[in-house]
């Protein structure tokens, strides 16, 4: 039987995996991650070795409706079934929404155009019961016009090295932020942002950033600075991973308005 190439779409509660890549600590522990499970699994059931390439590294806490992976195999399932079939063989809080035969060439991480996060806040005197794990509560009353000021400035093509955690790792810090928006939903207030791509801890940072701004903490200008001076210390804090869902991952080439 001759091996194809296959695309995944995923979602996952992040609440309880180590993030998305496989990892093992010094001492030899393997870490419940989203990519170890998903490889248990599909191994099972496709009887053979599976490398399965997630497009976006995902951390500890982080959520996704629309993680994209590939890999290769030498398949009996038909691909109609075979999302039902992955899942039926993954734990309860990961789900494999959408199989689909690829092209030999497609590749999860280098073909990426576009993709979207959003960050939610929760914002109230009362804590966010049953969905503590989806939220991050802020105490504070937020200016949404102000954050969406600042949330405009965003968008274009910059060094965002001023808006990643040290350790990024990357050679190439510049960016292109296509969309950025706040809207309030009730107490929540919802920051969303798409890009071509985002440095290590990078939305995060962009979410708390827009928070202060939020506040009276922090001008809308800030983020002019930040970019202007690529230097961390002028940005917020970096909010902590149960707010974020990577929402989708684009391979249709963006035109920007």
């Amino acid at each position: 039987m001759e091996s194809q190439r296959y695309k995944l779409t995923i979602a996952y509660d992040g609440t309880n995996f180590h993030g998305w890549q496989r990892q093992t600590t010094p001492d030899g522990q393997v870490l419940r991650t989203v990519q170890g499970e998903m490889i248990m699994a599909m191994q099972r059931l496709f009887a053979q070795p599976i490398n399965l390439v997630g497009a976006s590294r995902t951390d500890t806490g982080v959520h996704a409706m629309g993680q994209i992976g590939h890999f290769n195999a030498a398949s009996r399932v038909p691909v109609e079934r075979m999302a039902k079939a992955i899942t039926g063989r993954l734990p309860d809080d990961i789900e494999v929404r959408k199989a689909e035969v690829a092209s030999p060439e497609f590749d999860a991480i280098t073909d990426t155009k576009n993709k979207q996060y959003r960050y939610r806040l929760y914002c109230s005197d009362h804590r966010p019961l049953g969905m503590r794990h989806m939220v991050y509560h802020c105490f504070y009353d937020l200016d949404l016009d102000r954050m969406n000021d600042a949330a405009r400035r965003l968008i274009g093509t910059h060094d965002v090295e001023g808006l990643s955690a040290a350790g990024h790792g990357r050679a190439n810090t510049v960016r292109t932020i296509y969309d950025c928006q706040v809207s309030q939903h009730g107490d929540e207030f919802h920051i969303v942002v798409q890009g071509s791509g985002f440095l290590y801890n990078m939305v995060r940072i962009i979410a708390g950033t827009l928070m202060e701004v939020g506040r009276g903490h922090f001008e809308p200008s800030v983020i002019d600075t930040i970019l202007e001076t690529a230097d961390r210390r002028h940005a917020g804090p970096t909010l902590p991973p149960q707010g974020l869902c990577l929402e989708w991952i684009s391979y249709d080439e963006v035109n920007p308005t």
